[in-house]
C-alpha cells in the first residue's frame, strides 16, 4: 500500500470510529457483538489497515445511525479501489481493453518517465515481443485470450514516438536486454528495434548497467505521464499515483537511477552484446 492509500484508509476508518463513538459503543468489542464480526475486523478498519467492503459500509451506517453518510462512504471506497486496481478484475475482459484505456493518457501527455528494470517498455516493443508478454499476461491471469487484439492496441501508441511534441526519456535495467520473451529471433528482432528507437530525436534510451552503482534501489517499473500521473504495477495490482507529494517522490527516483544510466554509444555496445548473446543459443 503506498502513502496515498495507506491516508485514504486511515481517515475513512477514523470517520467510521467517531459513528461508532458517537453511537454509543464506546468499544470496538461492544460493537463487535451488535455486528456479529471479529473485534480484531473492527479494529483494522478503524486504524486503516483493512479496506472494508461496501457490505461492511452499509452495516457500520445501519448499526450506527448513519444511513444518510452512506453514500459518500461507499464513494470513498471506490475511490480506494481507483488508487489500487486488481489487475485481475481490470483484464477481466481480456487484455485489449486495458491497452486501449492507455491510448488517451498518452495523448494527454507531454513528457513520458519511463523505468523498466527487466522488460523492454511496451512503446518500443516489436509486435513478437509483445504478443510473448501478451500469451503470459493470458497465462497467468487467467482472462479471455485476445493477445492478437492487444498488440494490435499497443502499437498504437507507437505513433507518439513520430508526432507531435511529445518528449520520451526511457529508462533500462540491462537485464531487460536478456529477459527472454519468444526465443532468440524473437529478442535479436526487439533489440535492434531498440537501435532505431534511440536515434528518435525527442527519445533518450539510457540503460543501467548489471555492474554500475546504484543511488536508489531499482523497485517497480512505473510509467509518469508529466507530473500528474504515475502508473506502477505489481503482479497483482495497478497502482494510479496523483498525489503531488508521492509524485515528487517518483520524480527523485527518477533522477536518482539517471545517475547510473549510460546513453548513446555505450547504450549501442550493451545491446550488440545482447545481440551476440542470442546470436549464440540455438534456435527452434
Amino acid at each position: 500500500m503506498t502513502t496515498q492509500v495507506e491516508e485514504a484508509l486511515q481517515a475513512l476508518g477514523a470517520r467510521l470510529r467517531g459513528f461508532r463513538k458517537d453511537a454509543g459503543f464506546t468499544s470496538g468489542r461492544a460493537f463487535a457483538r451488535a455486528t456479529s464480526w471479529q473485534e480484531s475486523k473492527v479494529s483494522r478498519i478503524e486504524n486503516g489497515r483493512q479496506r472494508p467492503s461496501e457490505d461492511d459500509i452499509r452495516i457500520w451506517c445501519q448499526a450506527t445511525g448513519q444511513n444518510d453518510q452512506l453514500g459518500d462512504l461507499i464513494a470513498i471506497v471506490r475511490h480506494v479501489d481507483e488508487l489500487w486496481l486488481d489487475l485481475r478484475r481490470l483484464l477481466r475482459t481480456g487484455a485489449e481493453q486495458r491497452q486501449q484505456q492507455a491510448i488517451p493518457v498518452y495523448g494527454k501527455t507531454r513528457v513520458f518517465r519511463i523505468w523498466h528494470p527487466t522488460v523492454i517498455w511496451g512503446t518500443i516493443q516489436t509486435s513478437e515481443y509483445a504478443a510473448a508478454v501478451f500469451d503470459q499476461v493470458v497465462g497467468f491471469y487467467e482472462v479471455p485470450d485476445d493477445a492478437e487484439a492487444a498488440v494490435a492496441k499497443r502499437l498504437e501508441r507507437q505513433r507518439y514516438l513520430y508526432r507531435g511534441e511529445k518528449i520520451f526519456n526511457v529508462l533500462l535495467g540491462e537485464q531487460a536486454l536478456y529477459t527472454n520473451f519468444g526465443g532468440p529471433e524473437t529478442m535479436k528482432g526487439q533489440l535492434d528495434r531498440l537501435l532505431a528507437v534511440m536515434r528518435l530525436p525527442r527519445l533518450s534510451l539510457g540503460i543501467i548497467p548489471r555492474t554500475a552503482p546504484v543511488a536508489i534501489w531499482p523497485g517497480n517499473s512505473f510509467s509518469m505521464f508529466d507530473d500528474r500521473l504515475v502508473l506502477v504495477e505489481t503482479y497483482s495490482a495497478e497502482l494510479s499515483v496523483t498525489q503531488p507529494r508521492e509524485i515528487e517522490m517518483y520524480t527523485k527516483a527518477f533522477a536518482l537511477l539517471k545517475q547510473s544510466a549510460v546513453y548513446g554509444t555505450a547504450v549501442r555496445e550493451l545491446v550488440l552484446r545482447a545481440i551476440h548473446h542470442y546470436d549464440q543459443l540455438p534456435t527452434d
